[in-house]
């Protein structure tokens, strides 16, 4: 990797991991507030609703913003085309939602549900607008943009979020929190980057981004449906309140995931994409991500499985507890995300969508399977089977890479090893300080104390690479 190529990337990681810190901190407070404030109920509507608005906008967006990306050549008649298709498509898109909302409502036998899919549905449209401007960002490295734009929309959501919360506003605190941090978000992007459309929209142009975005299109759309199936499934044949202990328990390793793998995964595209022609440089990046990333999500949701008793009962109360296992088992199943993200970029970005699709549709058939083994012995077997599920997926993610790359599944593994086997050492110790019984703040403390200063130390007497790669790329940012 060129100097220049280097210091780019890491500046884009950077601002986009600070973008993502910042957001999602601020978010991780309200979210406090707001779980003391409102009922798992709450959250078992919400988290309903979100899966039909998730499935929305991956055909609003028809994986057109990676084909901007991606493609070697885009120009503003490029963009512009894809801007009006995005949001007249959009607009199309809210009225089936707004039509189908009391049949989704009746399926569901809640009544509640059709006045929120109606209101919330707007984030449809509200993404269409603002996926181009992203596009742009992410294909001309600006990430500090995305740094202003999203904490904008935190913070005024937050106050909105919380203010309904207090007058008894109940789901539609969260409501107002989504789609206000959507509105202002975009609104910040829009000021700030200076692309504009021009009143141009070229047939020929789609067609040659739709050629590679369809296969993106139906490889998020199966993500997408299959990332949230669980929650369709327990919101049909379980509670409200299951479900919203089983969300609540999916936000704790997600918060520390989407801190991490979207700032690499937004990163990661553009800078493998720009070395696309060139397959040993593209592997060693690939490598240093899978590496890189590994040595940090591998602990952190080592360490959050342990401490999520204490965390659960000192941030939520103890009417969460029942979260606790679904904390657990998800951070088993997001410690593999960087290793699925490193692999499918480095698909995309040498042009495979094709393959893309054909992972993405083996795996959705894996893990629909093992749903519906499982679904019948309860919540906690379909969380086991959901990690036998991730294994499996990892694999199949890996194995196109042997061929395109020269990077095998084996060899990946082989990478992550001793930071995987060195943060599990690290989470049974750390587990093992709840058994002396104390209470759940100093319990916590000395939990996180000793999980650091375990792995660091570890880190350090075997000479993991990574960790010396992260000293010395810090000591060359800072020399400029």
């Amino acid at each position: 990797m060129s100097r220049d190529i280097k210091k780019q990337t890491i500046s884009g990681l950077i601002w986009r991991y600070a973008e993502r810190c910042g957001a999602q901190g601020i978010q991780f407070i309200v979210s406090i507030v707001l779980a003391r404030l409102l009922m798992p109920a709450d959250y078992g509507i919400i988290g309903l609703i979100t899966v039909f608005i998730a499935i929305a906008q991956v055909f609003a967006l028809s994986g057109l913003g990676s084909a901007l990306v991606q493609k070697k050549d885009a120009d503003n008649t490029d963009f512009s085309t894809v801007f009006f298709y995005s949001i007249a498509f959009s607009i199309v898109l809210y009225f089936v939602l707004f039509l189908c909302a009391p049949f989704i409502a009746g399926f569901y036998d809640m009544p509640q549900l059709t006045p929120v899919v109606r209101v919330l549905g707007f984030s449809v449209i509200i993404a269409a607008v603002n996926s181009v401007q992203q596009a742009y960002v992410q294909r001309t490295m600006q990430f500090k943009r995305f740094f202003w734009a999203t904490l904008g929309g935190t913070i005024v959501s937050a106050f909105v979020g919380i203010g309904i919360a207090y007058a008894g506003g109940g789901v539609w605190a969260l409501v107002g929190q989504q789609l206000s941090n959507q509105i202002i978000d975009t609104i910040i992007l829009w000021l700030t980057v200076k692309w504009r459309p021009n009143i141009v929209f070229s047939i020929k142009r789609m067609k040659r981004l739709f050629s590679y975005g369809w296969k993106i299109l139906c490889s998020a759309l199966l993500d997408t449906v299959y990332n949230n199936i669980y929650s369709l499934v327990i919101g049909k044949f379980y509670s409200e309140s299951d479900l919203g202990y089983y969300n609540r328990g999916k936000q704790f390793p997600q918060l520390i995931i989407t801190n991490i793998n979207s700032a690499i995964d937004s990163v990661l595209f553009p800078v493998l994409s720009g070395a696309q022609d060139n397959r040993k440089q593209l592997k060693g990046m690939m490598r240093r991500s899978i590496m890189t990333s590994t040595f940090f999500i591998f602990p952190c949701m080592a360490g959050l499985a342990a401490v999520a008793r204490p965390l659960t009962v000192f941030l939520l109360t103890e009417k969460w507890l029942p979260a606790v296992p679904f904390i657990q088992f998800c951070c088993f199943t997001y410690a593999f995300w960087p290793i699925h993200t490193s692999n499918l970029q480095a698909i995309k970005a040498v042009g495979r969508s094709d393959i893309f699709l054909k992972l993405e549709i083996v795996k959705k058939t894996i893990g629909v399977i093992t749903l519906i083994v499982t679904i019948k012995h309860g919540l906690y077997v379909m969380m086991i089977g959901n990690c036998v599920s991730t294994i499996l997926c990892a694999f199949c993610n890996a194995s196109p890479n042997k061929k395109l790359l020269d990077y095998s599944y084996f060899e990946q593994m082989r990478d992550v090893l001793p930071a995987m086997l060195l943060s599990l050492a690290m989470g049974g110790i750390v587990l093992s300080v709840n058994m002396i019984g104390l209470g759940s703040i100093l319990t916590m403390i000395i939990q996180v104390i000793a999980g650091i200063i375990i792995y660091t130390a570890g880190a350090k007497l075997f000479k993991f690479e990574s960790m010396s790669f992260i000293i010395n790329t810090v000591k060359d940012f800072k020399r400029g």
